[in-house]
């Protein structure tokens, strides 16, 4: 057995852990991260990036078939072969060489092998060869270990074979027909790219499409995805699933109806990847959702444990786990010198807008780009608010962008603040958007200073311009 000490160590090389410990080395400290599968972690390989890839080729071939000129040049439809290529390229055929050279410049030991924890400040790493690597943290541990595709108790699905969404990110051919059990943000993008694969494709969204999302931008990518060919059975849940000798999959729903495929994927919602990493160790149950406060600090963890990412369960996204990330190792390192720790609101040591500024992009077709509260959220959360629709494709941006552009963006307004607590844009690439909303609620920019925020003309930003009218100066 080795034994070695660093100030830090970090459980999961995803982007979350390699984060933590970048800003950990940065702050003069020594850091070590152990992971058991590919450094990058989870949306490098099986989630963001190789969806997204999976997503574009499709979305580019629409946005050449909604302008003239461009329209007639385009002879077929998608080649799934050189989709599926691109996809293997972007993620490095799934190799993270790249990945580890990046932490070695960066001066972060890496350690491979399943990490668990032992004891307070003390995680063991077993490799694949069995050998056992003992590193005592001096400061922290911090658990990164994101979560995975949860698998309800249907009857015969495991038995089936399903997909996660692992499967379907890193799939090396399209099936002749694709049945997807959930209707969120997994569900509908990969209904969008496989439908645009050549796919035939069945969603039972028991819960509807994009339930967490405005109700005007759901309808729209649920009326597109119809129109995709995707056969859509809202309020349908599976009750049993089967797979036969010849390799079909009959899934039973709720409503008396049987739908048959070749693939079935799940994508119902997370879990997080606690089961075995050492929690009972330390006092914390396996398999638990690991609760934090603003610095990320486990509660009932002692002052040593953090935890990052999904596991917090506190924001879902990689972008919102890496900005996390950034608090943490910052905060680590602040302790450890004795500084002063920054954990008022929006301090650098805290994750914010974890609350209230949490952006996020659906990048079906069309696209949905939101950030803050939905108009219903703010209503609960209690605030005075207004809301002001307007018609996305009526800005002199979007005719240029597409013809017969559809889209509509709302504002949601503290009407005691006068300032925008949520924006939801829905249409085509409107993802590009979103940041401008995300610094307007971050840096609660009151609306009389907005206006003298001038939109390029003629953009699809004119949509600004066009919201603070509505809402009248």
């Amino acid at each position: 057995m080795t034994e070695l000490a660093y100030d830090v160590v970090v459980i999961g090389a995803g982007p979350v852990g390699e984060n933590v410990a970048d800003r950990v080395v940065q702050g003069g400290l020594t850091a070590a991260i152990v992971e058991r599968e590919l450094v990058g972690g989870e949306c490098s390989y099986w989630a963001c990036m190789p969806t997204k890839a999976l997503l574009r080729s499709g979305s580019a071939l629409r946005a050449a078939r909604q302008v003239p000129g461009a329209r007639e040049a385009v002879t077929g439809d998608l080649d799934a072969a050189a989709v599926l290529a691109r996809r293997d390229s972007i993620v490095a055929n799934w190799r993270d060489d790249g990945q580890v050279s990046w932490l070695e410049s960066a001066g972060i030991a890496l350690h491979r092998g399943h990490g668990r924890l032992s004891a307070a400040k003390v995680v063991e790493v077993t490799d694949a060869d069995g050998a056992t690597t003992t590193l005592t943290a001096r400061h922290a541990v911090v658990v990164a270990t994101g979560s995975g595709s949860r698998m309800p108790d249907i009857p015969g699905l495991r038995a089936a074979a399903p997909w996660s969404s692992r499967e379907a990110a890193a799939a090396t051919s399209i099936p002749r027909r694709l049945a997807i059990i959930g209707g969120g943000v997994v569900a509908t993008e990969m209904a969008t790219a496989y439908a645009a694969l050549g796919s035939s494709v069945t969603v039972l969204a028991r819960d509807g499409v994009l339930p967490s999302v405005e109700r005007f931008a759901a309808e729209q990518v649920t009326q597109s995805l119809r129109e995709a060919g995707v056969s859509l059975h809202v309020d349908a849940e599976a009750v049993s699933v089967h797979r036969d000798d010849a390799g079909t999959v009959h899934v039973d729903t709720s409503q008396g109806e049987r739908v048959e495929a070749d693939e079935v994927l799940v994508a119902i919602g997370r879990t997080p990847n606690t089961q075995d990493i050492g929690l009972d160790t330390v006092g914390l149950t396996p398999g638990d959702w690991l609760t934090v406060d603003d610095t990320m600090r486990v509660v009932d963890g002692g002052d040593w444990l953090y935890a990052a990412g999904d596991i917090n369960r506190r924001a879902l996204l990689t972008h919102q786990g890496k900005y996390q990330a950034r608090a943490v190792g910052d905060v680590i390192v602040a302790r450890a010198k004795g500084e002063k720790v920054d954990d008022g609101r929006w301090g650098r040591h805290v994750a914010t807008a974890d609350e209230r500024a949490v952006p996020q992009v659906v990048f079906t077709d069309p696209e949905i780009a939101a950030v803050g509260l939905t108009a219903a959220a703010a209503e609960a959360a209690g605030l005075r608010t207004r809301v002001v629709d307007y018609n996305l494709g009526a800005v002199a941006g979007a005719t240029l962008h597409a013809d017969d552009y559809q889209g509509q963006a709302r504002m949601v307004v503290d009407e005691d603040r006068k300032v925008i607590v949520g924006v939801t844009f829905v249409g085509p690439d409107v993802a590009e958007l979103i940041h401008a909303a995300t610094v307007a609620i971050v840096g609660e920019v009151p609306l009389n200073r907005l206006w003298h925020a001038v939109p390029a003309y003629p953009t699809v930003s004119e949509v600004w311009l066009r919201l603070l009218e509505a809402y009248g100066r």
